[in-house]
């Protein structure tokens, strides 16, 4: 064990430092998160949201997720206006909105590129991937392929680091030679969840691990990408968004694309897997590109982002659906996007990433949080 891990896992083993509670005890107590101040952004058939917070306002904000306590949300973003050129990781603090001239505070390195944080229990340390230690600069983005077809990057110097509130390093979970990112934490504080390239498998697997990065488990292996991985409120079972092939001509593309360092997000579906890889089952079958899943607080249900529902590729929105595959609902109404939904602890409140409420001729994607109304 280096160095590092042992500080972290010493500082597991006297959990008392972390105050890690149940989950019950975790939403009994949780801090008002705001006062309303967008609800003339609730489209009418959003019957879900009882009011809206806009958090930011301007740049390109996503994959907010809240603390243990639910008082505090840590994202990724890029701003110009920040000088932020490709994705670093912030925390934000439910009392205050951030904007082009107000920055949150960063607690990554600032170099490289980085991606999906998470709370660990205690909500005094992040984890999150970042390519920094391939180099400073941001990492190319990869160019549209022909057709316009839309690519992710899957670069292989990403690795899982924990971070400190104040930004300072505390661990490096993953050394690997590959890709390691899409991290996530089981409510029950004790597993993280990731998605891996390793060399053995040849294709990128749901992987899960300790808090202090031993115990290692491949969770999926079937042909595919399978990754943006959260737990159940239980921490029993898995959901992720993964590829969904129907031809031998599907597969080798993807295969193709993987060689290059490259996924194609355009056709997924959503999945749910038990925590110890067993019972594997597909629970969309939608078509389109369905990625982003959460758990609905009953564990009976998830919440995701979808564009099934129109021919032209867009826009996305939110959609709700029970872990059978029945009763598919639309939950938000926007024309151009809406992604990255997490519930509260507490399951009183969701956050999301839209575009709805941009000034005209912006791109921008903002952090909004809603009041959820379970009727």
């Amino acid at each position: 064990m280096n160095p590092f891990k042992f500080v972290l896992f010493v500082s597991f083993v006297f959990g008392s430092a972390w105050g890690l509670t149940s989950c019950e005890e975790r939403g009994k107590e949780s801090p008002p998160i705001y006062v309303p101040n967008a609800d003339e952004h609730i489209h009418s058939d959003e019957q879900h949201f009882k009011n809206l917070h806009q958090m930011t306002f301007g740049g390109s904000n996503a994959e907010a997720y809240f603390s243990f306590d639910n008082s505090q949300l840590v994202f990724q973003a890029k701003n110009p206006d920040w000088e932020v050129e490709c994705d670093q990781i912030f925390l934000m603090n439910l009392a205050e909105t951030y904007s082009n001239e107000k920055m949150p505070p960063r607690l990554s390195t600032g170099k490289g590129r980085t991606t999906c944080s998470y709370f660990l229990p205690g909500d005094s340390l992040i984890l999150y991937s970042s390519t920094h230690l391939g180099g400073d600069p941001c990492p190319p983005e990869p160019e549209r392929r022909v057709g316009g077809r839309y690519s992710w990057p899957i670069y292989r110097t990403f690795d899982i680091f924990i971070a400190d509130l104040e930004g300072n390093t505390v661990a490096q979970l993953t050394d690997n030679v590959g890709y390691d990112a899409e991290a996530t934490v089981s409510p029950l504080g004790d597993k993280i969840v990731f998605t891996s390239f390793r060399r053995e498998t040849g294709d990128l697997n749901l992987y899960t691990m300790n808090l202090d990065g031993s115990n290692l488990q491949q969770i999926t292996d079937h042909k595919g990408y399978q990754g943006g991985a959260f737990f159940s409120p239980d921490g029993s079972q898995i959901v992720f968004r993964g590829s969904a092939f129907t031809t031998d001509e599907e597969v080798a593309e993807y295969q193709e694309l993987l060689n290059e360092d490259l996924v194609q997000p355009t056709k997924m579906e959503i999945f749910v897997v038990d925590a110890d890889g067993n019972n594997l089952r597909q629970v969309t079958k939608l078509g389109g590109a369905n990625w982003a899943p959460f758990f609905h607080p009953s564990g009976e249900k998830i919440i995701f982002s979808s564009n099934h529902h129109t021919e032209r590729g867009h826009p996305f929105n939110l959609f709700m659906i029970n872990i059978d595959g029945t009763g598919l609902q639309q939950i938000t109404f926007g024309e151009t996007f809406e992604s990255f939904p997490m519930f509260s602890h507490d399951g009183r409140h969701l956050v999301f990433s839209s575009s709805r409420n941009n000034e005209e001729g912006t791109r921008d994607i903002n952090v909004f949080i809603a009041e959820w109304n379970e009727e």
